[in-house]
């Protein structure tokens, strides 16, 4: 056996490894079982429990966001910081940031609600802000923004371009106080400080609430299709139902200043779906109704947002619809509400002088409208104003001073350039009186055009007044006498 013959490539050493191959078998289950056993074991054990996400924020920290960048907060929200912020002055009296946000929720609070007397609150605790100081700016800043939304909230622009010319003195690169600025420079008819403005602004930031305060710059300017684009993305990238809804009504309003009754409607009732709280859709919602012929539903959406909104803006409105059903002592009911708002309004330092003026040129006393709107027009002369003054001296028998006014508020080049079917009624009638018939003509047939449900009382006039002016006479070209 000692002699036996191996094969050719049989390995010296493959004898001892067959002998030893049982036990590393052995070994290598035992290693396999083990892992089944850890694998088992692990399987067993409970997962280590994943970050839980972080919770939604409340309502005060959303409010909270609203009014620092100067969007549009829910009331609920808006009541719940304004609880919390009431509640740490009271224990740090010193604390100037959140007097700031206190006044600036205010401010929020009169404007959803037209409760002015939140105004001088709103006042008070913004400069409250200011005396106690903050370490740093920051707490100014607000305050500063805030006391420049107060000012144009009571149609006070020149406070308003104060403070918030001080605002960027102070913080050039804050982008929320020029959309205060851009409000102010449009009330005091500075329509080159507007544009200047919104090309900084959109330097500085992008989003929704800076597309809105954009549309409202190429609104006035009558570029109606970009604004309706930049109300649509506004609209779609808001992330905050009050906020949306805000967009929404705003694009109601331009629906309905083109005369897209169905359009304006179909805004205006999704913004209220959104925010039941959304008053100034409501009102949208009565003027578009009326112009449907959908009466009842008009008063009723009119009386909804007088209830939830007094102010003396849809009290003429509902008034004068009450007028052009020829239920005129109900008309007279909401003249008078009107003149009660407006008194409210100016003990809480709120100029309604415009609206006062606009209702006394067409029910009241037209001198008197002269009076109160060549004041405003010293103080703030925007378009608006002149609008009206040019129609308050036409009605007291001051047609060519009349027509001066009328021009600025239809002047596309030195004016805003906005489409306005009232201004250009207003301009047509006063053409007619001083015997411009083929510019009155030409301006009526405008306002019809752009929208034909403009006013329930002034488009029956208006077609009349085009009826009266006939066709344009049919007259020859010159002939070209010259050798």
């Amino acid at each position: 056996m000692e002699n036996e013959q191996r094969s050719p490539g049989t390995s010296l050493v493959a004898e001892p490894r067959q002998r030893r191959s049982p036990v590393l078998r052995r070994v290598l289950i035992g290693a396999v079982a083990g892992c089944a056993v850890l694998g088992g074991l692990l399987w067993l054990l409970p997962e280590e429990p994943r970050p839980a996400p972080p919770p939604a924020p409340g309502p005060k920290a959303q409010a909270l966001t609203a009014v620092t960048a100067g969007v549009p907060a829910a009331l609920p929200d808006l009541a719940a910081l304004i609880g919390d912020r009431e509640t740490r002055v009271r224990v740090r009296p010193r604390d100037a940031r959140s007097w700031a946000v206190l006044g600036s929720a205010y401010v929020e609070q009169g404007r959803r609600t037209g409760d002015t007397l939140y105004y001088p609150k709103a006042e008070e605790a913004l400069r409250t802000a200011l005396k106690v100081r903050a370490r740093g700016n920051d707490g100014n800043a607000v305050a500063m923004d805030g006391l420049a939304a107060l000012a144009n909230e009571r149609r006070d622009f020149r406070a308003a371009r104060t403070w918030g010319e001080a605002a960027v003195k102070a913080a050039p690169r804050r982008w929320t106080t020029y959309p205060l600025l851009i409000d102010a420079y449009t009330g005091l008819g500075d329509y080159k400080a507007t544009r200047r403005t919104l090309e900084k602004l959109l330097e500085l930031h992008t989003g929704p609430a800076v597309m809105a305060r954009a549309a409202a710059v190429y609104r006035d300017r009558g570029w109606r299709e970009d604004a309706a684009a930049q109300l649509a993305d506004a609209a779609a990238k808001a992330t905050a139902p009050a906020e949306q809804a805000a967009w929404l009504q705003r694009s109601g309003e331009l629906a309905w200043e083109r005369g897209d009754r169905e359009v304006a409607l179909r805004h205006f009732e999704a913004a209220v779906r959104l925010d039941p709280d959304q008053r100034e859709a409501l009102a949208g919602e009565g003027r578009a109704l009326a112009a449907l012929g959908r009466t009842s539903e008009a008063l009723n959406a009119y009386q909804v947002a007088l209830a939830k909104q007094p102010t003396p803006q849809y009290a003429l409105e509902l008034g004068e619809l009450y007028e052009s059903l020829g239920l005129a002592q109900a008309a007279r009911v909401q003249y008078d509400t009107l003149r009660a708002f407006a008194a409210k309004d100016a003990a809480a330092g709120v100029d309604d002088e415009l609206v006062l003026g606009v209702f006394e040129a067409d029910h009241g006393d037209a001198h008197d409208a002269v009076r109160r709107l060549r004041a405003e027009w010293t103080r703030q002369p925007g378009i608006p104003v002149a609008d009206a003054l040019g129609w308050a001296l036409h009605r007291a028998g001051q047609d060519e001073e009349a027509l001066k006014f009328a021009s600025v508020a239809t002047d596309r080049v030195h004016g805003g350039g906005v489409r306005d079917a009232l201004y250009m009624f207003h301009r047509g009638m006063i053409e007619r009186e001083t015997e411009k018939f083929a510019s009155a003509r030409r301006h009526l047939q405008e306002a019809l055009q752009i929208n034909p449900y403009f006013s329930p009382l002034r488009v029956p006039l208006a077609q009349a007044a085009l009826t009266a002016l006939g066709e344009p006479p049919n007259e020859p070209p010159p002939s070209d006498k010259s050798g």
